[in-house]
C-alpha cells in the first residue's frame, strides 16, 4: 500500500516538473512588465484570503494563532511586494558604458519550494512572489501536517498568477506528500533550486541532493540586556516578539543573557509583564518535554499555548494569564534543553558575571544551534553593539526590536523575507534575506578593451576602441534576450 503510494507521488513530481519546465519556457520570454503584473496579482490574492488562510493553518497544525499568522500573511503579500515592485530582475538590468558591459538578468528555471509547518501559508505567498517576479516555476512540496492549509494556499496564488497571464504549471503543488516525493522533486534532473525551509534534516537533504539550494538552519537566537538598555521597553520587546504567533518564527528569541548586576531588574520586569519564572522543581519538569529522545525539538511544545506546555508538564503553579515561561539555565548543549531552539512560549535565561562572559555565553548558545541565524541586543551604548555584533556568529544583529518581526523585516530596514539566510557558518549557501535576486542568474555582456599587445606589455592597438563605451542599440539587446531565452529552452 505504502509503496503504491510513494510511486503515484514520484509520477505526480514528474508531472508537475514536466509542466513547470514548459511553463518556464512561456515565462523566460516574458518581458519585466509581464512578470510584474502577475506578482502583484498575487500580492492582492495573498492579501484578500490573508485571514481565511491563517485560520485554516492553525486548525490544521494546531501552532500558533491566527491574528497572527494573518499579519503574516499579509507581511508577505504586501510588505514584500512593496519591497520587490521596483525591482529589476529580467533582461537588462545594468549598462556600464565606461567598463563596457552589460548585465542581463536569467532566471534560474523550475524551483522546488519546500513548505513547513509552521509558516505554511505565508511561506506559498512569500515563496511564489518571489519566484514569480524572477520569472521562475515553482513546485511546491508541503510539509505532510499541513498539506491542506498550504494546498489552499498554492490555489488561491496559482488561480492569481494564472488570471493575470502565467502559464499553467507555473506555480503547482504536491498533492500527495511523500518523502520520496520530496527527494524526487530535489534530485530531477529539471530542477535547478531548491528553496528549503524546514527541520534541519529536511535543509541538509536539500543541501545533499546534488541540486543547487538556498537552506536555513535552525535559528535559536540569544538576546542580550546590557545595562544601558531600558529593561521595561527591552522585556516588553522579548516577551511581544516571544508570542507572536506562540514563538513559531525561527527567528524569535530563544534565551535572555543578562549580568548578575540586571539580574534583580530583568526578573522583576519579566513577572511585572507576566512571564512566569520556573522553580528548580518546575524547571526540570518542563525540560522533558522540550527535545525528544533523538535531540530533536518537541512538536508537542511547538506554538503551542503556555497552558497547553504547563498542562502537559504538569505545572500546577504556572498561572493561565502567563504569557511565557522563563527557566534559569547554567550549562548549554547536551543535557540543556533549555540551550537548544524552542519553538515555543518557553524561554532560557542565563546570568554571568559580567559583559564579557554574556559575549561568550551569546557566542556559546549560536555554536551550539543556530550558528549564522540571528542575535538581538538591548544597549544604549553603540559600541557595546558593534562589539557584540562583530563577534557573535550571526547574519542578522538586531538592536532594541523585538527579533521575529525584526529578523524578517517588519520591524527593520531588513528586507522582508521569510527564509532567513545563515550563511556559510550556518551550513548554508547565502547570509540574506532571500528575495528575487537571489533566484536569478546574471548573464555579463563584455566588449574588449585590451588588445593582446598590450597584456604582453608592447603599444597600445592601434584601432584601439574610443574611451565611450558601447552604443547598444534596442535591436542587440532584443537579439541577446532571445539568444538567452532559446538557451534556456
Amino acid at each position: 500500500m505504502k509503496l503504491d503510494k510513494d510511486l503515484r507521488s514520484i509520477q505526480e513530481v514528474r508531472d508537475l516538473v514536466g509542466k513547470a519546465r514548459e511553463a518556464q519556457r512561456t515565462l523566460a520570454a516574458m518581458s519585466q512588465a509581464d512578470l510584474d503584473r502577475i506578482t502583484a496579482a498575487i500580492s492582492r490574492a495573498g492579501a484578500e484570503h490573508a485571514r481565511r488562510l491563517a485560520e485554516l493553518a492553525v486548525e490544521e497544525t494546531g501552532y500558533g494563532r491566527a491574528e497572527d499568522k494573518e499579519i503574516k500573511n499579509r507581511f508577505a503579500a504586501v510588505t514584500l511586494y512593496d519591497a520587490i515592485k521596483e525591482e529589476k530582475t529580467h533582461g537588462v538590468l545594468a549598462q556600464d558604458k565606461e567598463k563596457r558591459t552589460i548585465d542581463i538578468g536569467v532566471p534560474v528555471g523550475v524551483v522546488a519550494g519546500l513548505v513547513p509547518s509552521t509558516n505554511p501559508t505565508s511561506t506559498v505567498i512569500y515563496k511564489a512572489m518571489i519566484c514569480m517576479k524572477a520569472g521562475n516555476p515553482i513546485v511546491f512540496s508541503p510539509h505532510p501536517s499541513a498539506v491542506g492549509c498550504i494546498g489552499e494556499a498554492v490555489q488561491v496564488v496559482a488561480r492569481a498568477a494564472r488570471q493575470a497571464g502565467a502559464p499553467e504549471g507555473a506555480v503547482s503543488c504536491i498533492a500527495t506528500p511523500t518523502l520520496e516525493a520530496t527527494d524526487a522533486l530535489m534530485k530531477h534532473d529539471h530542477t535547478r533550486l531548491i528553496l528549503a525551509t524546514g527541520g534541519a534534516a529536511m535543509v541538509k537533504a536539500a543541501y545533499s541532493s546534488g541540486t543547487p539550494a538556498i537552506g536555513v538552519g535552525a535559528g535559536n537566537g540569544p538576546a542580550y540586556i546590557h545595562h544601558t538598555a531600558n529593561v521595561a521597553q527591552a522585556v516588553k520587546r522579548i516577551l511581544d516578539s516571544k508570542t507572536f504567533d506562540n514563538g513559531t518564527i525561527c527567528a524569535s528569541e530563544q534565551s535572555i543573557v543578562t549580568t548578575r548586576a540586571m539580574e534583580r531588574a530583568v526578573s522583576e520586569e519579566l513577572r511585572r509583564q507576566g512571564a512566569y519564572l520556573l522553580s528548580d522543581e518546575e524547571h526540570k519538569r518542563l525540560s522533558k518535554f522540550i527535545l525528544r529522545p533523538n535531540g530533536t525539538m518537541n512538536p508537542a511544545i511547538v506554538g503551542k499555548s503556555v497552558e497547553t506546555v504547563a498542562r502537559l508538564a504538569g505545572l500546577d503553579k504556572a498561572p493561565a494569564t502567563a504569557r511565557v515561561l522563563v527557566a534559569r539555565e547554567t550549562g548549554v548543549g547536551p543535557g540543556y534543553p533549555y540551550s537548544s531552539e524552542k519553538l515555543g512560549l518557553i524561554l532560557a535565561c542565563y546570568v554571568e558575571a559580567d559583559e564579557a562572559a554574556a559575549l561568550r555565553r551569546c557566542v556559546e548558545i549560536l555554536e551550539w544551534e543556530g550558528a549564522g541565524h540571528t542575535f538581538s541586543i538591548h544597549a544604549e551604548d553603540e559600541s557595546v553593539v558593534r562589539r557584540f555584533a562583530q563577534a557573535v556568529p550571526a547574519s542578522r544583529v538586531l538592536v532594541n526590536t523585538p527579533s521575529a518581526l525584526g529578523g524578517i523585516g517588519a520591524t527593520t530596514c531588513l528586507f522582508p523575507a521569510l527564509t532567513l539566510g545563515c550563511g556559510a557558518v550556518g551550513g548554508s549557501s547565502s547570509s540574506n534575506n532571500i528575495g528575487p535576486l537571489d533566484l536569478i542568474n546574471i548573464k555579463r555582456v563584455a566588449w574588449g578593451v585590451k588588445e593582446l599587445e598590450e597584456l604582453r606589455g608592447g603599444p597600445a592597438a592601434a584601432h584601439r576602441q574610443s574611451a565611450g563605451g558601447p552604443e547598444v542599440d534596442d535591436a542587440l539587446l532584443r537579439s541577446l534576450v532571445e539568444q538567452i531565452v532559446r538557451r534556456l529552452t
